[in-house]
């Protein structure tokens, strides 16, 4: 279809209105003075009981604002091709998710910065100054954390039964109480912060990347933001991305840059625009009949996501959250809500967790979630909702690495997704290491006496062949996509992107979001996305700037 309708022009066009594209639109407009067009495929808003901490589970299984994408069959789990989402909406992933506010560790970005070089400047103490910038936490004040930003980062307002329960158990193991996931170590068990906060009511609710950062900037003359709009393809002219053009209510535009273009449409769809646009592996461009305009084998490989293994059982008594949401309770609750500011609408439900790892050593390889439930998945039927809890072990650093292809030439199209679930051996081996300990630390006090039966995989499974096989039948994304379009050195002939985000054989074009990513962070990938947005505005904007910027912050040892 030829395109249609005005021709406008910006400084910088970013494509995908998630996380990371609001922080940078919100900088680059606030900070830099410049005229920004952002473009998102999905709404401009949520539901409105999204803004309460607990209304994210209402839509976990639902696509008004998430777009469900179905892996191919995976070879490792028995042909099953399980459901990975991603957020379509503005706002991205932080307007739809656990709100689990997470960095990762000291050694990830450190191996960011060994692998691009000394001078990339992505070690740990390079972006710590980022992390602080953007964040106003209200339990921290130290090197490791910021109280001036504008993303409210706090302890949930409840903590259930079952929640303490897990903590004290985990200690009884042996595992350090952290007071701090996101301070001087990783290691221990403890509550997590998230990125929500009390309102001027009293009430505590999401703070999101919209309520954060693009609120401020929303009413700005040099800020223009285009919802339910999908990009369809980068302009190139002359080795240079000069604009997009995108699909809205049924007709295509233009837009143009005299800056830069950004991309930030998820790790998923990030890699199809690039490939759309005739930037990947050269061959699989021409299978589609697209013309290559720069041929980069990397684009849409090192798919990297955490993927989680549940193990859950049921309670001799009432416990958790189970039928919360029901009934007379969900009145109860919402009234203690709306009058008083506290109750179990303001937490998330996933509430604790423990970092350690299976074989003993020093840095953790695994993530253990608490859900205080019996969490149910769309692909975990064989249990019956009751009262209990659910221990998911989500592996830090999988090894395996999956992709991301073209179905087609229709920008209409999902991409194939392929993401590889324990296509490394020591993934699954790590995870069997780790449903092992969680049973042992469901039968540790103060948990154990209250724990009814082991419900999945139940207490026949014990062979390393049984436990396997439940793994392949259970096995889910933890929501953590990344590394689809990665940075990488000049020498690695697989890096889509140089050390400042730029696509490799492009002039004016750089992906800014976890598809950039070289190495998946050892946590939740939300806080690195607004991390990397917050970088690559400066990147952009005033390059000089951000370097000196840089230097004027210490070291934390």
């Amino acid at each position: 279809m030829a395109a249609s309708g005005p021709k406008l022009s910006y400084d910088f066009i970013i494509a995908g209105g998630g996380s990371a594209g609001c922080v940078a639109a919100t900088r680059l407009v606030r900070d830099f003075g410049c005229r920004v067009l952002l473009i998102e495929r999905g709404p401009a808003k949520t539901a409105s009981i999204m803004r309460m901490p607990a209304g994210y589970m209402k839509y976990l299984a639902r696509d008004d604002f998430l777009e469900m994408h179905q892996t191919v069959p995976q070879r490792h789990l028995g042909g099953r091709a399980p459901i990975v989402p991603q957020a379509k909406v503005l706002g991205g992933g932080s307007a739809v998710n656990a709100m689990v506010y997470m960095r990762g560790q000291r050694e990830d970005y450190d191996s960011w910065s060994a692998y691009l070089g000394d001078g990339s400047r992505w070690s740990y103490a390079d972006v710590l100054p980022h992390f602080k910038a953007l964040e106003r936490n209200t339990k921290f004040n130290n090197a490791y954390h910021g109280i001036d930003g504008d993303l409210l980062v706090s302890d949930p307002g409840s903590l259930c039964d079952t929640t303490q329960d897990f903590i004290l158990a985990a200690q009884g193991l042996g595992h350090p109480y952290n007071l701090d996931f996101n301070g001087e170590r990783q290691e221990g068990v403890g509550v997590m912060q998230h990125t929500m906060g009390r309102a001027a009511n009293g009430r505590m609710v999401r703070c999101d990347a919209v309520a954060a950062f693009l609120s401020q900037v929303m009413g700005d003359p040099r800020l223009t933001v285009v919802t339910d709009a999908l990009v369809t393809r980068i302009l190139i002219k002359a080795g240079r991305a000069v604009g997009v053009e995108y699909s809205t209510n049924g007709q295509q535009a233009q837009a143009y840059a005299d800056g830069e273009v950004l991309v930030a449409t998820g790790t998923y769809n990030t890699a199809k625009l690039l490939m759309l646009s005739g930037l990947g592996p050269a061959d699989h461009l021409r299978e589609h009949e697209i013309p290559v305009a720069a041929d980069l084998p990397g684009v849409g490989a090192n798919l990297q996501d955490h993927h989680e293994v549940p193990l859950i059982a049921s309670t001799h008594r009432p416990s958790g959250y189970f039928m919360q949401d029901k009934g007379w309770r969900m009145v109860r609750n919402g009234l203690q809500y709306v009058l008083f500011g506290t109750g179990p609408v303001t937490t998330t439900g996933i509430e604790a967790c423990l970092f350690y790892d299976p074989d003993g050593g020093e840095r953790p390889t695994v993530q253990l979630y608490c859900a205080p439930i019996v969490y149910l998945d769309r692909d975990v039927s064989s249990a019956k909702p009751t009262y209990g809890v659910t221990l998911t072990s989500c592996l830090l650093r999988p090894r395996a690495r999956g992709s991301v292809r073209l179905r087609s030439s229709n920008p209409a199209d999902k991409p194939i997704v392929d993401t590889n679930f324990f296509g490394h051996p020591d993934d699954l081996r790590l995870t069997l290491a780790s449903l092992r300990f969680a049973r042992r630390l469901l039968a540790t006090k103060p948990i154990g006496p209250k724990i009814a039966d082991e419900l999945l995989p139940g207490p026949g499974v014990e062979s390393d062949e049984a436990l396997a096989d439940y793994c392949g039948k259970t096995v889910k994304t933890n929501y953590h996509p990344s590394g689809s379009a990665r940075m990488g050195p000049d020498s690695d002939p697989t890096a889509v992107l140089d050390a400042r985000m730029r696509v490799r054989g492009i002039e004016g074009l750089r992906v800014i979001d976890c598809s950039a990513i070289p190495f998946i962070p050892s946590a939740n990938t939300n806080a690195a996305a607004m991390m990397l947005g917050h970088r690559a505005a400066e990147f952009v904007a005033n390059p000089s700037q951000e370097v000196a910027k840089d230097r004027r912050y210490e070291m934390v040892s």
